[in-house]
């Protein structure tokens, strides 16, 4: 496992810090993007093992961890994937093999619909175009006026511990803890009410189709017990991936890389590897062959 760098990006005047491993001037990299709650330190152990055979950065992403929370953020899903997009600018990385959890999911496919020149491949964990999706309870709290911000002020540690150590037993004690930390900030809890409100359900699915047309390589890994995503999702990842391969996660909840750090990593680590080897190979990492926009 390799050692982690910790590196300050500024993007739009909003300051990203970025977790990174492997060779820092690499234009391909594997990027991993954190959803709610975040924050990047949830990918540190597979960070550090693909920065074994290539670049990998983990940023935190405005109104999560240490990234800075602004009032005026575009906290919508276009917001966040074109951050996304400024933080890979900023760090030089041209071709992108994402790695994506939660929200982390709709904010990497927005940006990858609008830069196909620069998408590679999709890890989705648990996340991705959720198709005929209805929003779990707490997303439906927290995008109803006064009610989420009464669930959002009454939240505590404890409370926490019981809600979700009930719907993700697997989910160690530390792990929820730091949830809490990550979140107990007023400016954190507001990033979570905008981002909810701004994204109605049938949002989710509209990338679907431009990826299909795409067809990246695609791992999806989905665990069995998650809560807020079922794993009927999983098999509908094939409407923007046609080629994926799909591996479910028996008796995992939301977080199976925090779960099962060693299951996960024996299914990511090899797919990644077979991807960025690939590339290398047909000399695709040193420059995309169009660097133009879709924007």
């Amino acid at each position: 496992m390799t050692a982690l760098t910790h590196i300050e990006i500024v993007v739009g005047a909003v300051r990203s810090p970025v977790l990174q491993a492997g060779p820092p001037d690499a234009s391909e990299a594997v990027v991993f993007v954190h959803g709610n709650p975040g924050p990047k330190e949830d990918w540190t152990e597979l960070l550090s093992l693909v920065g074994e055979f290539a670049r990998a950065v983990a940023p935190d992403m405005p109104g999560y961890g240490a990234a800075e929370k602004p009032p005026d953020f575009d906290y919508t899903i276009g917001g966040y994937g074109d951050h996304l997009g400024g933080v890979l600018d900023q760090l030089g990385i041209r071709r992108a093999h994402l790695v994506l959890h939660d929200f982390g999911g709709p904010w990497g496919l927005a940006w990858a619909v609008k830069h196909p020149e620069s998408f590679a491949s999709a890890t989705l964990i648990g996340t991705g175009t959720a198709i005929d999706y209805h929003w779990h309870r707490y997303a439906r709290i927290w995008r109803t006026p006064v009610l989420g911000e009464l669930f959002q002020a009454t939240a505590t540690r404890q409370g926490l511990r019981f809600l979700l150590g009930r719907e993700n037993p697997k989910l160690p004690r530390e792990a929820i803890d730091r949830i809490y930390t990550n979140t107990r900030s007023w400016a954190t809890k507001r990033a979570i009410l905008k981002l909810y409100r701004a994204t109605p359900e049938s949002l989710l699915a509209t990338p679907a189709p431009a990826l299909r047309d795409l067809d990246r390589p695609a791992l999806v890994l989905w665990p069995t017990n998650d809560p807020y995503l079922p794993v009927e999702q999983a098999e509908r990842q094939r409407q923007a991936f046609p080629s994926a391969r799909i591996e479910l996660l028996e008796g995992h909840g939301h977080w199976p890389f925090l779960e099962d750090p060693k299951q996960v990593a024996s299914l990511v680590v090899p797919f990644l590897r077979a991807q960025t080897s690939a590339a290398a190979k047909s000399g695709e990492s040193a420059e995309p062959a169009d660097t133009t926009s879709t924007d």
